[in-house]
């Protein structure tokens, strides 16, 4: 005797389906953590004393006169009371005195008020100049001179007395005399790069390359979904391998073992070995595109990054997948290895640029400095540097904890690649085909260069995807839009003379964030 199945309508059914994927797809890692008000306010306040502890006993400028007090100020959580809750300062430091004439003086009735503004400031005027400016050197003290002298009278006296000081002539106009403004130093002259070469095979757009160690050939990956082996010498075709279902977005030649890796659009991670020209492992993990991936000089690691906000640690024999670095709230477009300090470095689609702890799969820094997409990354081979290129900015900064350098504006595109070489040769490639060469230490843009497209392509077909130099560094490759390779090489006929630096001496006018 069989059971009756119970019927449900349509309209049941289509809900418990959708409930069941649902809750099949409810833990998005990518999705942000929602904010938690206890934890914040409690975060806030830390904050608050640590940056701020010093001088929270201190009065604040009578700004707010009449605005009532608000409760959910973290401040005022603190206990600070701003100066406009009483009509007049409360001062530390001097000498209490009893309310009323005849009072004992005891914890209860002992005072300590400041004068009324206007009588501060009548009193400064009357002041002669000598003792104004001596006043003035006492009062207008330092966020260094508060903290050596903690709990002396200056601490908490109001900025009104030592505006009143100024006002009253008690200062000397040479302590303003401005100081000469910083010059940039000569840059290094640097010969012009041409183009030599035009190298076509590819179907589709060319987004990736890399150069073999002993500098025979490169590879490149495309949106054709073919990964090809040239000639670097003569930049003929040397191999075509297939396999990725999308677009190959980056490759990697390994220095350790003859091992080609590549990732794209597919999700895919592919490691091939060169001796068979076949795929021997695949890394399985990334949940959306993988658009980059670099090896680690000295551990055998491989890194990738992707859309879906993850960069992944991967080991390369067991396939293993040693950490998710997690972090970063939009794409990572772009991943960099090293053996010192930080190991790993990222750029992501947030804007941000992480430095991370290979080790404890964690954060190390975090660089918040660039405005929009952060889609190129470059570290320098001899210093201790690098570079992130962004629409807004192309920006230096110094290893391990990413402190700022200085900006190269002027190249007002979407900067997708970035490439230096040891003689101090930064070279831009954008989206709208333009590559611009700059010099390292001084950040002076010596060259630009705008290559016409291969014939039968469109002028919105130029767009630079990647730029990589040789292991000479006499060679730069470019990858393009217009499904070709072009190779530039520095012109030998150059000198100094025939094509000088346009440098003037120019007052350093760089934004610094």
């Amino acid at each position: 005797m069989t059971e009756d199945v119970q019927k449900h309508s349509v309209h049941t059914l289509v809900f418990r389906s959708l409930k069941r994927t649902h809750d099949m797809f409810v833990s998005d890692h990518s999705k942000p953590i929602s904010l938690d008000e206890a934890s914040h306010k409690l975060k806030m306040n830390v904050k608050l004393r640590t940056e701020y502890g010093p001088v929270l006993h201190m009065p604040v400028l009578k700004e707010t006169r009449g605005k009532p007090v608000d409760s959910s100020d973290p401040l005022n959580s603190l206990g600070y009371t701003p100066a406009d809750a009483d009509p007049e300062y409360l001062i530390t430091g001097t000498h209490p005195y009893p309310s009323a004439p005849g009072v004992a003086l005891t914890a209860d009735t002992q005072m300590q008020k400041m004068p009324s503004e206007a009588g501060v400031q009548s009193m400064a005027l009357a002041l002669p100049p000598s003792k104004a400016r001596q006043d003035l050197v006492h009062t207008a003290a330092g966020v260094g001179d508060i903290l050596r002298h903690a709990g002396a009278a200056e601490r908490s006296q109001p900025p009104q007395h030592a505006l009143a000081l100024m006002e009253g002539g008690g200062m000397k106009n040479t302590s303003l005399v401005p100081r000469k403004a910083p010059t940039m130093p000569k840059p290094q002259w640097h010969p012009p790069w041409k183009l030599y070469r035009v190298i076509s095979g590819h179907l589709g757009w060319v987004r990736c390359i890399a150069v073999e160690p002993g500098n025979q050939w490169f590879v490149t990956g495309s949106a054709d979904r073919t990964i090809k082996i040239w000639d670097l010498a003569s930049g003929k075709l040397k191999l075509s391998l297939t396999g990725h279902i999308s677009t190959v977005r980056g490759v990697a030649v390994s220095t350790r073992s003859p091992y080609l890796f590549s990732c794209g659009e597919d999700k895919q991670v592919k490691c091939w070995d060169l001796e068979y020209n076949k795929v021997i492992r695949h890394y399985h993990g990334h949940l959306s595109a993988v658009y980059d991936l670099d090896l680690h000089p000295t551990v055998d690691v491989l890194v990738t990054c992707s859309r879906d906000a993850t960069a992944r640690v991967w080991d390369i024999r067991t396939k293993a997948n040693v950490h998710t670095l997690t972090g970063h709230t939009n794409t990572v477009a772009t991943v960099k290895c090293q053996n010192s300090e930080p190991q790993v470095i990222t750029g992501s689609h947030d804007t941000t640029i992480r430095l991370w702890d290979l080790i404890a799969g964690k954060t190390r820094a975090t660089l918040t400095n660039h405005k929009k997409s952060v889609r190129a990354i470059v570290l320098h081979p001899r210093q201790y540097t690098f570079a992130s290129g962004s629409p807004d900015n192309i920006k230096q900064w110094k290893f391990p904890d990413g402190n700022f350098i200085q900006n190269l504006s002027g190249h007002n595109a979407i900067i997708n690649t970035l490439a230096v070489n040891s003689d101090g040769v930064l070279v831009s490639g954008a989206d709208n085909g333009t590559i611009h060469l700059w010099d390292w230490r001084t950040g002076y843009n010596f060259q630009r260069i705008h290559a016409a497209v291969q014939p039968g392509s469109l002028d919105s077909e130029s767009g630079i995807f990647d730029c990589v130099f040789d292991h000479s560094e006499s060679r730069l490759i470019t990858a393009e839009a217009d499904k070709t390779i072009k190779v530039y090489k520095e012109d030998d006929t150059a000198t100094e003379e025939s094509h000088p630096v346009n440098w003037k001496p120019e007052i350093i006018k760089r934004k610094r964030f």
